[in-house]
């Protein structure tokens, strides 16, 4: 197994950013999306638009420590237990962090029509500088953020290729919203691991 490089600081105004771009990963690529595709019992969310239920464009799960729940967007979940595949992703991922992450949610893009809004992680629960370690698998999709106070300023572009580690600190939620915006080109299925750390209530 390869060494994994350090990660990259992004130069973003008032941001946080690093990536790394290929991660020495515990398997290949495709077995781990299909293991993880596999053994995972998605969920499929409603979430209110303008007054109107509909299902989110993706699928999800949430695992984490005992006790570890965690809710956005009107929706509650409590944490599955780990499984040995993403113990050992979450071990990985936390020795290039350097801080310790106890929860995950999984968002598995099935092709190109599944993306995820403009959002920031910016819950509660998070507190008010929270580390966000997401780790791409399977087809490459691109990042989009926007600033939350400046209008003018131009939204930044993120490629995010499967192995990748994107790492979001310090005060990147309270300045930007990010999204994974659908493709006009058919692509494979996708899934990111956005690894995190829920604070003691």
């Amino acid at each position: 197994m390869t060494k994994t490089a350090g990660p990259q600081r992004l130069d973003i105004e008032d941001a946080d950013i690093a990536i790394v771009d290929r991660v020495a990963l515990p398997a290949p690529d495709d077995a781990l999306l299909e293991t993880i595709i596999a053994e995972t019992p998605w969920r499929a969310e409603s979430i209110t638009l303008f007054g109107k239920k509909v299902l989110q464009p993706r699928l999800i799960a949430w695992y984490g420590d005992p006790d570890q729940a965690y809710s956005y967007s009107g929706i509650a979940l409590l944490p599955l237990p780990w499984t040995p595949t993403l113990a050992a992703l979450r071990a990985m991922v936390q020795a290039i962090a350097a801080e310790p992450l106890n929860s995950v949610l999984l968002n598995h893009y099935r092709d190109q029509r599944d993306s995820v809004g403009l959002h920031s992680d910016a819950e509660p629960e998070l507190g008010p500088t929270p580390t966000i370690a997401t780790l791409s698998l399977g087809a490459t999709r691109t990042l989009v953020l926007k600033h939350r106070h400046r209008a003018e300023h131009p939204p930044v572009r993120i490629e995010l290729p499967s192995g990748s580690l994107l790492l979001m600190r310090g005060r990147t939620q309270q300045f930007w919203k990010h999204a994974i915006p659908k493709e006009r080109r058919p692509c494979g299925p996708r899934v990111s691991l956005t690894f995190r750390r829920i604070l003691a209530g």
